[in-house]
């Protein structure tokens, strides 16, 4: 089976992950997923792979076979995993879970290799571009930063107590990280390196984004696009975090959204049932992705170029 240029996939309340012909929007293939939900997709690096976190484990499995079974599952978690990432060569995954904790695993062997504790249900966790911290986000409203070299807490700030940190995203070159709430505020800011190495963040912005919810929240080179359960999705201008555009049309919560390796478009899933597909330009959706029949939560995009480094 020779590989599609574009890979998107999405996975949904409804037991399935679903792959798409992202300019079609046929659904070339479908994978039951009877266990749990799915809470989160990624691609590898290398567009091998595809993990679903699920409840409480992680599989892996294989983008260009038609095989319904995954090719490996990572089981030490013990609750819903909300967040996982690979490392820039994919040698390594990273995940966190409502169990509290954040862990490392090799790829190339089962078991997990690390774990860090944060004392609260995880919901989002990023890796620093610098492939040497990861920046988790909790259901307390903590944000820390694990120094993977030191193998230790390196940063911890709270920025608004007992406010859920729902989603994190760092810039690509490490300037910026931006952590959403519960209370739909996104707070920006710049990433500073200390006289050690350790990061230090200083204040930039501190933005009202939505009424409702931010479940995910998003940088480009360009853009901020938040995600919200206000069935809207905003999209910020990085340069001075003014609003460039209201992306609507979902009827109801959109959970998770993708950028194009190009910055021109952005894919995003929501509870009432279908992905999109939006123009960045226009601000217009150019396809909808639909066959799930019930709320489609998360999305991975894969589309043809390597990401530059």
């Amino acid at each position: 089976m020779t590989q599609p240029l574009v890979i998107l996939a999405t996975a949904s309340y409804d037991h399935t992950i679903r792959f798409w012909e992202a300019k079609s929007g046929r659904c070339y293939r479908t994978i039951q997923y009877p266990d749990s939900q799915v809470n989160r997709l990624e691609i590898t690096p290398h567009k091998r792979f595809l993990a679903a976190a699920g409840n409480p484990h992680i599989r892996l499995f294989d983008i260009n076979s038609s095989s319904p079974q995954p090719v490996m599952s990572y089981d030490s978690h013990t609750s819903n995993v909300m967040a996982v990432g690979f490392q820039c060569d994919g040698n390594w995954m990273y995940s966190g879970s409502e169990d509290g904790t954040v862990r490392i695993w090799d790829l190339r062997a089962p078991g997990c290799q690390r774990e860090y504790e944060s004392r609260a249900a995880v919901n989002t966790v990023v890796l620093h571009p610098n492939q040497t911290e990861l920046i988790s986000g909790d259901q307390n409203g903590n944000i820390r930063v694990w120094d993977l070299t030191a193998n230790s807490c390196s940063c911890e700030l709270v920025p608004e107590v007992d406010t859920a940190v729902r989603s994190l995203t760092v810039m690509w070159d490490g300037s910026l990280v931006v952590a959403a709430n519960n209370r739909g505020t996104c707070y920006v800011w710049r990433l500073l390196r200390g006289t050690q190495t350790m990061t230090n963040f200083e204040p930039l912005h501190k933005l009202q984004a939505h009424n409702g919810y931010i479940l995910k929240c998003l940088l480009s080179p360009e853009y901020l696009a938040t995600a919200s359960s206000d069935h809207t999705v905003k999209i910020w201008n990085v340069d001075g975090f003014t609003l460039d555009k209201t992306l609507t049309g979902h009827q109801r919560w959109v959970w998770d959204c993708v950028f194009s390796v190009d910055g021109a478009y952005l894919i995003t899933a929501s509870s009432d049932t279908t992905a999109r597909l939006w123009s960045l330009s226009t601000g217009e959706d150019i396809k909808i992705y639909q066959g799930h029949h019930k709320a489609t939560i998360c999305c991975a995009l894969h589309d043809g170029a390597e990401p530059s480094s």
